[in-house]
């Protein structure tokens, strides 16, 4: 059963796929750090405030000693906002990047027919002159 297991878990398109999750989980990080860097500062500057912080307050909270809000029930949808500017990046990345690896493969050629092989009539005469001899 290892080695099974060892068999399957050394298959080539197992381990690109393992390679291939590695590079997208890095590539997520970039396009967040990208998304929170760059782009929330630009769309914060049409809302006048930090494009993470935005949210829907239902229930204000309650300002403590500290300085901290309790008790606030808030809909966070500047951070949905960012979590989907991030996903629509990555995707439009990976479109691009299987559009272009669909194009670099080599479009496969029909394979050649196979010789035609003798006719009817030349398979009796065929049979003919065997029963001749």
């Amino acid at each position: 059963m290892l080695k099974e297991f060892k068999e399957f878990a050394m298959k080539g398109n197992l381990v690109d796929i393992a390679v291939a999750f590695v590079m997208g989980a890095a590539f997520n990080k970039v396009v967040t750090s990208f998304t929170a860097g760059i782009v929330s500062p630009l769309i914060g500057l049409i809302f006048q405030s930090d494009f993470n912080d935005l949210k829907y307050v239902i229930t204000p909270g309650v300002v403590d000693e500290t300085g901290a809000v309790t008790g606030e029930i808030a809909v966070l949808y500047g951070s949905f906002l960012t979590s989907l500017i991030d996903f629509i990046i990555v995707a439009f990345v990976m479109f691009m990047l299987i559009k272009g690896i669909n194009k670099m493969k080599k479009k496969e050629e029909p394979a050649p027919a196979p010789p035609a092989g003798p006719t009817q009539e030349e398979l009796l005469i065929q049979i003919r002159d065997l029963l001749k001899k």
